[in-house]
């Protein structure tokens, strides 16, 4: 059963459905909220009862969530906005006998962790969706000491993990539990761009508005590729402010006629159907939605070594991995895909094997599951603990 977070309820006992709250700061197009998305729907086909919370009550992946209950900051969480909320979250969390509160960016980290100590909730999660390299060092260090208020954080990769331990976060409250998968993903769909003969297509799939993806190290790769190549493509999708500028980009490299910017689309599986190679290039990344969904449509990706991305291509396996910000190898490791179509091919199978065994929705929500039932065990809730994994099960 899916809830706003906003109505009353009875007590919790060995009988009932687990309680959950679960807080994003928007729904807007990204990867941490599509994971946020596709775990409440996963949870809503369980017998648990769930909440959802969020601190700005916009974007498009509301449309697949149904209610949700807003508390806004107003720009600031010294705002007496943001306090009533705050106080408005711990009254909501009591009243309904909460009983695992988990966050899932850093704003919400800083606004639902002391909410839940406040309000009395059993079992705290933290969440961290990025290496953190990107944030301000004050930010870091303000988020660093909140998560010593939760009970575990839980990171979507192994290298956002050591990241935080390398801070001062404990490891004993690390958790890895990597993104998810639905079932869509593995589906074979129909290509958005129609096949053509010779014609190859290398895409990027990345939204516009942070440089730290790198859409100008994939022009520039692309660009050295095109002359070897006559009939390549190359195909960007993804919106916001920079477009332009990557559209200027292109057509300065001489690569513009053979450039497609289709910008944001929502049938991602038929875009990956029309492409024969996906790169991620970015500085920085924990676990890639991009690189995840590519392997589920049994595309080879070719990445820079940075963060999580070694967790899911392997080298000369199901991909490539090249230095991050090496034009010259990553242009490279391109050409060898598209001089070798059935390698290409063969890499893609394998990382679709390795995508469906490893990184499946249920698998996510499985481990998110089992975390829940032993954090309550060990607050000595071990009855109710028990009984509801067994009927998860």
């Amino acid at each position: 059963m899916m809830r706003a977070g906003s109505k009353g309820a009875q007590p919790h006992d060995a009988d009932r459905n687990l309680r959950l709250f679960m807080m994003m700061d928007s729904l807007g197009t990204g990867g941490s909220e599509r994971q946020f998305a596709l775990l409440a729907g996963a949870f809503q086909r369980t017998p648990c009862d769930l909440y959802l919370g969020c601190i700005q009550r916009r974007g498009r992946f509301l449309d697949d969530l149904g209610e949700i209950a807003e508390y806004p900051v107003g720009g600031s969480f010294l705002t007496l906005r943001a306090l009533h909320s705050l106080s408005t979250l711990v009254g909501f969390l009591r009243r309904a006998h909460i009983e695992v509160a988990q966050s899932f960016d850093f704003y919400t980290n800083l606004m639902l962790i002391p909410a839940a100590r406040l309000a009395g909730v059993p079992v705290v999660l933290a969440s961290q969706r990025q290496l953190g390299d990107l944030l301000p060092a004050t930010k870091r260090r303000i988020q660093n000491s909140v998560f010593g208020w939760a009970d575990c954080v839980v990171c979507n990769s192994l290298a956002a993990a050591n990241q935080l331990a390398t801070e001062g976060v404990p490891n004993t409250k690390l958790r890895v539990i990597p993104n998810g998968l639905p079932p869509g993903a593995f589906l074979e769909a129909v290509p958005a761009l129609p096949p053509e003969p010779g014609v190859q297509r290398i895409g990027m799939i990345a939204r516009m508005n942070d440089r730290a993806k790198n859409h100008d190290l994939f022009l520039r790769a692309v660009a050295a590729v095109a002359s070897r190549f006559p009939l390549a493509e190359f195909v960007l999708v993804g919106d916001g402010p920079f477009r332009q500028q990557w559209e200027e980009l292109a057509g300065q490299l001489g690569i513009g006629p053979r450039t497609r910017f289709l910008g944001e689309r929502r049938d991602i599986t038929s875009v990956l159907a029309a492409l024969d190679v996906v790169v991620s290039p970015s500085r920085s990344e924990s676990l890639s939605n991009a690189i995840l969904e590519a392997m589920a449509a049994g595309r080879p990706v070719v990445a820079t070594r940075v963060g999580g991305n070694p967790e899911l291509v392997r080298d000369r396996g199901t991909g490539l991995l090249v230095a991050p910000e090496d034009e010259g190898a990553l242009a490279n490791a391109l050409e060898t895909l598209l001089a070798s179509p059935d390698l290409a091919r063969e890499w893609g199978e394998n990382a679709r094997r390795l995508a469906r065994a490893n990184f499946a929705l249920d698998y996510t929500r499985e481990r998110f599951e089992q975390l829940y039932i032993d954090l309550l065990a060990k607050k000595g809730r071990r009855q109710a603990a028990v009984a509801q994994r067994s009927r998860l099960l």
